[in-house]
C-alpha cells in the first residue's frame, strides 16, 4: 500500500497539452491513483468556475483555484482568501497608466479591464473564459486572483514593490513573454495544499504534486514528492525533488510510475 495519500495536479502545461487536450496516459494515471485511495485535486491559477469540464473529464471533484486562494473538497468549500481591495486599486491604477490589461477573478466572474484589446481577446480565447464582465467598483473587494497582461519586464516591479506579492510568468506559449499571475507571498498553492492536508488529516510529505510554472514552486517545495514537468519554466526545477517528461510525453504518468503508483 502506498504511503502517499493525496495528489495535486496543475492544469496548463501539466495535464493540459498545448493543443488543449488531456493525454490518455494522464487519464489512466489519475484513474489508477484514485483506485489506490489517493485524494486527487486540480491545483490551478484558473478560476474554478471555468474548469468544471476538466474536472468532469478526469472525474475529479476537488480543486484548488486562483493560485491557492480558494479550495473545494468534494463539493464543499475549504477556505476562501480574497485579495486586499487597496492592492487591487493599485493594480488598476498602474495598468491604466501603463497600458496594461488585467483579468481579475471572483468566485463567479472574470472581471476584465477591457474586452476589445487583442491581448485580452487572445487570453479569453486560449483559456476559454466564458463568464466575463467589465470591471466595476462593486467587484473590487471580491477578487480572489489576478492575471496581468501586456507587461514589459521592467513593469513587474511596479506591481510587486511593497505589496507582499510576486508576479509569476504564465508558462504558456504566446503569453509567457508578457503575461503574469499575481502570487501572494502568504496565499499561494503551497498555502492551499497545507490547508487541505490539514483538513484531511495528512502530512505534506504524504502528498505528491506536479507543476510546470513558477506559480507551482511553493506547492512543489512543500510536498513529499514534487515533480517539475519536462516543459517547466527553467527556474522551477530547483524547487522540485523530481523531474519528469513533458506534458506531451506522459509526464504525469511517468512521474507516478517512478513512484510505483501506476503501471
Amino acid at each position: 500500500m502506498s504511503d502517499y495519500k493525496a495528489l495535486f495536479l496543475d492544469i496548463d502545461g501539466t495535464i493540459l497539452t498545448p493543443d488543449d487536450t488531456i493525454e490518455e496516459s494522464t487519464k489512466a494515471a489519475v484513474k489508477q491513483v484514485k483506485q489506490k485511495g489517493l485524494e486527487v485535486f486540480l491545483a490551478t491559477g484558473r478560476p474554478l468556475h471555468e474548469i468544471r469540464e476538466i474536472g468532469q473529464e478526469l472525474q475529479i471533484e476537488s480543486f484548488i483555484g486562483y493560485n491557492g486562494a480558494y479550495a473545494v473538497h468534494k463539493g464543499e468549500d475549504v477556505f476562501m482568501e480574497r485579495m486586499d481591495s487597496e492592492m487591487i486599486q493599485h493594480f488598476l491604477n498602474v495598468a491604466k497608466e501603463k497600458g496594461h490589461e488585467a483579468v481579475m477573478y471572483t468566485n463567479e466572474k472574470n472581471v476584465l479591464t477591457s474586452n476589445d484589446s487583442q491581448v485580452m481577446e487572445d487570453f479569453i480565447q486560449y483559456f476559454h473564459l466564458k463568464h466575463n464582465v467589465l470591471y466595476q467598483s462593486d467587484y473590487q473587494d471580491q477578487i480572489l486572483g489576478v492575471s496581468l497582461l501586456n507587461l514589459g519586464k521592467n513593469d513587474v516591479a511596479l506591481y510587486e514593490e511593497g505589496n507582499n506579492i510576486h508576479l509569476s510568468p504564465i508558462n504558456v506559449a504566446g503569453f509567457k513573454e508578457h503575461s503574469y499571475d499575481v502570487i501572494r507571498d502568504e496565499v499561494n498553492k503551497g498555502f492551499a495544499v497545507q490547508k487541505v492536508v490539514d483538513l484531511l488529516g495528512f502530512k505534506p510529505e504524504e502528498a505528491i504534486a506536479f507543476g510546470d510554472g513558477m506559480n507551482d514552486k511553493e506547492m512543489l517545495s512543500l510536498v513529499g514528492a514534487g515533480f517539475a514537468m519536462g516543459n517547466a519554466h527553467p527556474d522551477l526545477f530547483q524547487y522540485a525533488k523530481h523531474k519528469t517528461t513533458d506534458v506531451q510525453n506522459s509526464g504525469v504518468f511517468n512521474g507516478l510510475k517512478s513512484l510505483e503508483l501506476v503501471e
